[in-house]
């Protein structure tokens, strides 16, 4: 209940409005954001996703890093309590192997492609430049090749786990990761590419009988379902010509937020030089194939394209044909509605008192003095009890509004 009075603040502010406001135009416009401290951009993306001016929009956060975009989700889903909320990363195991791919990290892209491609309520998508560079698999492409499974189906069972080995499934004995199937009697377990948890389908002969969630770790079945689909792997199962950027995936109602345009540029740019020295390496170590390990077969690409990139350049004309909102102390990006309109919000971060809690009380009073309310925030209920205590014992009168989240 904290926490609502709080947000509604920010969205009762006459600023949240003006952006709310700019951001329906038919136009593309382009804001200037400057002055955003610490967490104050989640709360504020925050209050303009649940405005009702922006009932109908969709957001795309382009952040400098992949820690900082990881952090930046945690927040916002604890500000929120939103599931529409997707952790866009790179699926590369590293940066220097645009071959190797980490699982979890296919998983995650294709969870988000797959509900951005359904339609249905709006979605914030947070994802750093070494994830954008990667052209994605189209939205009819992707939608054409899931495998809808249902109770009480009809299973040609054969033509099925052909049908996986086709979409880059492998079989296994027991599934542990995204991209395995397993077949033990009348059990068919299988890990879609884009669900966190795997499946259990029991077969009553070719008709399917029931279906669950299961722990992989575990092997123990959690809830029923009606219903699954079965996504392929975006990576590895389509050609160049079936995929497009990121930013023209998105739908049309989608508002893109840039931190630091000239940095994140710099790292696209970066990437582009990691691409060509890469494809130059394969032209000189041709079997490539022939240094595929073992053990990594199913996250593998066996092919490479420097076609499967999007540039800096092609990136940043994309963007012009969007609402843009800059996040920085000015404007750099040269967008198509040239002059980006200011808005400056005065936050700062928070000092460090270094348990010096005479110095926190101090801080909290010249606040109160100038009246603002004042929240605090700590990701266990007991922190707040004991600085209530704390303030109690230094006979500090401080009316402080407690709110137990944490906030990066």
């Amino acid at each position: 209940m904290n926490l609502q009075v709080l947000m509604d603040l920010y969205k009762n502010d006459p600023r949240c409005f003006q952006i709310a406001n700019r951001i329906t135009m038919s136009q593309p416009q382009h804001l200037l954001l400057s002055g955003l401290q610490g967490s104050s951009l989640q709360f504020w993306l925050a209050s303009l996703h649940s405005h009702p001016l922006a009932a109908q929009t969709n957001h795309l956060i382009i952040l400098r890093d992949a820690e900082e975009a990881a952090y930046f989700q945690n927040t916002l889903e604890n500000i929120t309590q939103a599931i529409d909320i997707f952790y866009f990363p790179s699926s590369f195991k590293n940066k220097k192997n645009y071959q190797l791919l980490n699982s979890s990290h296919v998983m995650l892209r294709t969870e988000t492609l797959t509900h951005l491609a359904a339609g249905g309520n709006k979605k914030i998508i947070i994802t750093y430049p070494e994830a954008i560079v990667e052209k994605v698999v189209l939205s009819k492409t992707l939608s054409e090749n899931i495998i809808h499974i249902k109770q009480a189906d009809e299973l040609k069972v054969n033509e099925l786990l052909q049908k996986f080995v086709e979409h880059g499934f492998i079989r296994t004995d027991f599934v542990y990761e995204p991209g395995q199937f397993a077949v033990r009697g009348g059990i068919l377990d299988i890990y879609s590419f884009g669900n966190e948890k795997p499946y259990r389908i029991e077969l009553f002969g070719n008709e399917v009988d029931s279906i669950r969630l299961f722990n992989p770790e575990t092997q123990l079945s959690e809830r029923k379902l009606l219903q699954v689909n079965i996504i392929p792997n975006v990576e590895t199962q389509f050609e160049t010509g079936e995929k497009v950027s990121l930013v023209d995936f998105l739908p049309e109602n989608t508002v893109v937020w840039l931190e630091d345009w000239n940095f994140i540029k710099d790292k696209v740019e970066q990437e582009e030089e990691n691409i060509t020295v890469y494809k130059e390496y394969l032209q000189i170590n041709s079997a490539s194939e022939n240094n595929r390990p073992e053990a990594e077969e199913i996250n593998f690409k066996t092919t490479f394209s420097a076609e499967d990139f999007i540039s800096a350049t092609i990136l940043e004309e994309q963007l012009k044909e969007r609402h843009l909102l800059e996040i920085a102390p000015k404007a750099v990006f040269k967008h198509a509605s040239a002059i980006a309109e200011h808005l400056h919000f005065a936050s700062k971060a928070q000092p460090s008192f270094n348990r010096q809690f005479d110095l926190l009380i101090k801080n909290l009073q010249d606040f109160e003095k100038q009246g603002y309310q004042i929240f605090i925030f700590a990701e266990n209920p007991k922190q707040l009890e004991r600085l209530h205590i704390i303030f109690t014992d230094l006979k500090a009168s401080i009316q402080v509004t407690p709110v137990p989240l944490s906030i990066h």
